[in-house]
């Protein structure tokens, strides 16, 4: 498509100051932004703290850490930070140093502004491309839209405003997380404690908490094996994996299969803890009762008939443990008889059991709720700056 041949490039939503203006200039990325490979700015030291200087390395967080050497700190900021193998890049406002030169940094030309071109390329789906370096430079001659200084500026602080909101959302999200934290700290008898440092006061004067093996009054038991040929990718049973367990299956097995492996073979109540035992180990989930199979030894569930440690309160208990102090091995796996023998305390009234669960989940659902709401804000964002940013033009060869 020649220039001449494409529609104008006018954004969806404009502010009323900029509707008379015109279309957009389109330009190259290689005309907003200057690249540069940070080997200044590499930091010397290896000793990372939780203070000092940030340290960025090329991982999805780019926060590899904080460093006391100050010498060389790179200070023209705010740059844009763009990782060369996964395409990844992060608006930076503060000084930094970097652990090597994988990063390039990108700083604006002329009388651009920087934060106006980073949510632009946030409209712009950048992929890695196998076995190659260096992918900003495919995108160096990609044609986008861009208006005056004005308009770059409105539209920026419109975004940066929603950004604001989202990071104070975050901080009370994060708050809440601290919160909940604490309070189990104090719900939960400390190591080598019988009883918890805050207790109902209805239950004050109970009997200390006891503890038991998990294996001395439940069992850990697996779903019959299913090979790979008797999955399918059709929306059939779903059937987990430990990648895809407390999320959205991603393949599936027939009704018949399901229902007859259910009758003659081992399958969770409702209630029941899963746990995968596998790569991420001591994922809990709760199986809600709904048909779904799960796949043999990598996720297993507690099967917990005397109820004399509930359900939801084993959840929180399980939920809280240090899984890698309980590898039997050197290998990331969790065996049936290290959930066996794992030593649990509680309390033997069934209703302080029930008091602390409900305590606990009535701060998940706030947790949750925050968390839906940050979604919900991101959500907004992208259809707004859908709208914002006219569409990129092309790439020129």
């Amino acid at each position: 498509m020649s220039k001449k041949e494409k529609a104008g490039l006018v954004p969806r939503f404009r502010f009323p100051e900029f509707r008379d203006s015109g279309e957009w200039g389109s330009k190259s990325i290689s005309e907003l932004l200057d690249y540069e490979r940070p080997d200044r700015y590499i930091v010397d030291s290896t000793n990372y703290n939780d203070y000092g200087v940030p340290v960025l390395t090329a991982n999805k967080s780019f926060l590899l850490g904080y460093t006391e050497e100050h010498h060389g700190v790179y200070t023209d900021v705010p740059v844009i930070i763009f990782d060369d193998f996964t395409v990844d890049y992060k608006y930076v406002d503060f000084p930094f140093k970097i652990k090597s030169s994988a990063i390039k940094m990108l700083k604006p030309k002329a009388k651009n502004i920087l934060k106006f071109v980073y949510e632009l390329m946030g409209t712009i789906k950048f992929e890695p491309q196998e076995h190659k370096r260096h992918y900003i430079s495919v995108y160096q001659h990609l044609i986008v839209g861009v208006p005056n200084f004005k308009e770059q500026k409105k539209i920026t602080d419109c975004l940066s405003s929603l950004d604001d909101l989202i990071n104070a959302e975050n901080k009370k999200l994060a708050l809440l997380k601290a919160h909940k934290k604490g309070l189990m700290q104090k719900l939960f008898p400390a190591e080598g404690k019988t009883v918890p440092e805050l207790r109902f006061p209805v239950f004050r004067d109970d009997d200390k908490w006891k503890m038991k093996m998990l294996g001395q009054f439940a069992d850990v038991v697996m779903c019959k094996r299913i090979f790979a040929n008797e999955t399918n990718e059709n929306d059939d049973v779903p059937f987990y994996k430990i990648s895809t367990l407390g999320g959205k299956a991603d393949a599936f097995i027939s009704q018949e299969l399901f229902e007859e492996y259910k009758l003659k073979y081992s399958y969770p109540k409702k209630g029941e803890i899963l746990i995968t035992c596998s790569g991420t180990i001591g994922k809990c989930v709760p199986y809600n009762g709904e048909d779904a199979y799960y796949q043999d030894s990598n996720i297993v569930w507690i099967d917990n008939p005397t109820n004399e440690l509930r359900n939801e309160f084993l959840l929180l208990l399980l939920s809280n443990v240090n899984w890698s102090k309980l590898n039997s091995t050197t290998i990331t796996r969790i065996y049936g008889s290290d959930l066996r023998n794992l030593a649990l305390r509680f309390p033997k009234n069934e209703k302080e059991q029930q008091k602390i669960t409900s305590c606990l989940s009535a701060l998940d659902k706030c947790i949750i709720a925050q968390a839906d709401k940050i979604e919900n804000l991101k959500v907004h964002k992208i259809g707004l700056m859908q709208g914002l940013f006219p569409s990129v033009l092309e790439v020129i060869e």
